[in-house]
């Protein structure tokens, strides 16, 4: 095992992953203390607490408390790939040249919150435990081997984690002497979250959780004592709370942004919204009728309004989606195979018209639209309640596809509903988001991998939601992640974009930056363009590397 940094070119993204024993970003045991903070998320009332840190309905992971209870080995940041990661429980972290091992050095000093002392054993015990509950371990790194020395933490993956190494160090690490214990993780409610994190959980209800600092944080005093987890019925009440200062920073689409949020209070109300490599995508159910047809499928990616939805749904505050790879622009440019270049999504009626045609698809007296088997096609389009955008997104969604003699419903159910339905494919089609990472092979795994396939029925937390299942893509896919030269990566990266854009097992609708609203009445130190230190979204593990960086107004 040896230190391995590769250059820019060799690698094909900013920069590897190779981290040293500098020191964390806590912020002292002076640190002056402010006003608590309210973050907010506009999903309705959470109505059952779950402190799970790996199911992704939980409460914890929903509401976003899950990243300020427990830690990551470090912190990623995906804005700029070429700053260095940030040490966090592993101080030290050495990558094998090949991707394949990593040796993790745990901090020293670190205590849980019940006292007990933070070791190697608890990095190591979670790899294995994850290895052994692979309903849990839904970034599917393929965790081999896991030995300990001393303070270092060996493990091993069946593959190359070259593409997935902000997953591997954002990992949440949990105790060993609590869930050693545990048998059903999937399950489990964890009642009282033992975590490594600056804060404890106080109380829990429906619309709010109160998370406090505890006093013996190993990385020193917060400026934020207390934190209040709060979930709005939608993102009206959302926009409204923020507006006004009952809740200081959100993930959230604000219709209007700058009558109905910024234009409040000019000098303090923000948004920062930096791009990267993911997208919103309407995901077909490709199992059953009318998506298991592909013509459909290619025609409706004539049909759908891209700059519409932009406009209408998004407000324009957001980037363009132009590229037919799905890939965000400038971000994704070095990504598009040279097949594509320069084309962009256009609409074109009288195309999917002549696809359709060809595939044997006709029209009955009323103008509808009828399959080869005969069927009138019809299909339902969700999306949870209260998610404005996303509602909005899908009736755009529903008004176009009547040019080619469709009747789309429109269906929001409650957030959990559709959260159920979505990861047991009990669905026809969403729209949903993608992940996003250091190289396009999120976006493209995330709808295409079959080795996230589940049966229909099975709960997934591994995206392919969709069910699609092409061999030569899934060995294409693990060819681009196991790849050794930029050669090899290159002819991977050609079949897994043309299958994309041929097979169209999920249409992108629009870019997704991680969006982020917060006010500076009372904390400054946020990232922004002139300091992009961290995501702003307060769903994900930076959640806790910018309250480090937060100090009080003075």
């Amino acid at each position: 095992m040896k230190k391995w940094i590769t250059s820019v070119a060799a690698i094909g993204v900013a920069s590897a992953l190779l981290l040293t024993g500098c020191s964390a970003g806590g912020n002292g045991g002076d640190t002056p203390q402010g006003a608590a903070l309210t973050i907010a998320k506009p999903d309705g009332a959470i109505a059952t607490e779950s402190n799970n840190p790996w199911v992704g309905d939980s409460s914890a992971l929903k509401l976003g408390y899950v990243n300020v209870i427990f830690e990551p080995l470090a912190f990623v940041n995906v804005v700029e790939p070429a700053q260095d990661p940030v040490p966090w429980l592993a101080e030290k972290i050495e990558w094998a040249p090949d991707y394949r091992s990593v040796e993790l050095t745990a901090r020293e000093g670190v205590k849980w919150n019940d006292g007990e002392d933070f070791t190697a054993d608890d990095i190591a015990f979670t790899f294995e435990y994850l290895k052994a509950h692979p309903e849990i371990e839904f970034n599917a790194l393929g965790i081999d081997t896991v030995s300990v020395d001393g303070n270092v933490v060996s493990v091993s993956f069946t593959n190359s984690v070259f593409v997935k190494r902000d997953k591997v160090l954002h990992q949440f690490i949990v105790p060993k002497h609590v869930w050693e214990s545990i048998d059903e993780p999937a399950t489990e409610t964890n009642p009282k979250p033992v975590g490594t994190g600056p804060y404890t959980l106080t109380s829990f209800s429906s619309q709010s959780v109160r998370v406090d600092q505890r006093d013996d944080y190993w990385g020193g005093k917060l400026a934020v004592p207390t934190i209040f987890y709060v979930s709005y019925n939608d993102n009206t009440a959302l926009t409204t709370a923020l507006a006004n200062g009952d809740a200081d920073w959100a993930q959230g689409f604000i219709p209007n942004i700058n009558d109905a949020y910024i234009s409040k209070d000019p000098e303090h109300n923000k948004y920062w919204a930096p791009a990267g490599l993911g997208v919103d995508a309407l995901w077909f159910n490709v199992t059953k009728k009318p998506f298991d047809n592909v013509a459909l499928r290619q025609a409706l990616n004539y049909i759908v309004d891209r700059s519409k939805h932009l406009e209408i749904a998004r407000e324009g505050s957001i980037p363009a989606l132009t590229s037919v790879t799905g890939l965000p622009t400038p971000a994704g440019d070095p990504y598009i195979i040279d097949e594509f270049q320069g084309q962009e999504y256009t609409v074109d009626v009288d195309k999917a018209k002549e696809i359709l045609t060809d595939a044997g698809y006709t029209w009955n007296g009323d103008g509808k639209l009828v399959d080869p088997d005969g069927t009138v096609v019809t299909f339902t389009l969700q999306v949870p309640q209260g998610w404005s955008d996303y509602v909005t997104g899908i009736t755009l969604i529903a008004d176009s596809v009547k040019a080619i003699g469709i009747d789309a419903t429109v269906d929001t159910p409650d957030v959990d509903t559709w959260w159920a339905a979505k990861g047991t494919g009990d669905f026809e089609a969403i729209l949903h988001w993608t992940d996003t990472g250091l190289t396009p092979w999120d976006i493209y795994s995330n709808v295409m991998d079959g080795k996230r396939l589940l049966p229909i029925g099975e709960q997934s937390e591994q995206y392919n939601f969709g069910r699609f299942d092409n061999a030569e893509i899934t060995d294409a896919l693990s060819e681009y992640a196991n790849a050794d030269s930029d050669d090899a990566r290159q002819a991977a990266l050609e079949v897994i974009q043309r299958g994309f854009v041929n097979e169209a097992p999920a249409l992108p609708i629009g870019t997704r930056p991680f969006i982020g609203e917060f006010n500076t009445r009372n904390y400054v130190g946020w990232p922004s363009d002139e300091n992009p230190y961290a995501v702003p979204e307060p769903t994900r593990p930076q959640q806790l590397l910018i309250l480090t960086k937060l100090k009080p107004v003075e």
